[in-house]
């Protein structure tokens, strides 16, 4: 599949959210958190189906610092330490256009499991440019 490249990335820490744009003219807000509950680690992950860790209390997670790994992916550091998995060009386009099918999958997983997020919904995406 040929992915579209990221035409500029933005870090919002303020509203906690991640903006990219694409060369296909696409642009996603990805909420820290949601970004954090998917991390493509093998922490989150596993190392196979059925594996997977659900991610819970990470409502106010935020991202400190963005590491480009070559041409194809960045390196996301998490104020909870977290730091593994690359989301590569790809992964990112894919969660800006799943994201809200992903967001109530993680949802009904946390119910399911008898956890309760301590908000409503995903952290909320603000548009204003000024808190970079």
């Amino acid at each position: 599949m040929n992915t579209p490249a990221p035409t500029d990335i933005r870090l919002h820490q303020k509203s906690r959210y991640l903006e990219i744009s694409f060369a296909d003219g696409q642009t996603f807000k990805l909420p820290c958190e949601f970004l954090r509950v998917h991390s493509p680690s093998a922490e989150v992950r596993g190392h196979g189906r059925g594996q997977e860790v659900l991610q819970v209390g990470k409502e106010d997670v935020n991202i400190v610092a963005i590491e480009p790994v070559g041409q194809y992916a960045v390196k996301l550091f998490f104020d909870d330490g977290h730091n593994s998995g690359l989301f590569d060009w790809g992964l990112l386009h894919r969660y800006g256009e799943h994201q809200d099918e992903m967001w109530q999958a993680y949802l009904e997983r946390l119910k399911a499991a008898g956890h309760e997020r301590r908000a409503s919904g995903p952290a909320p995406v603000q548009t204003e440019e000024s808190d970079s």
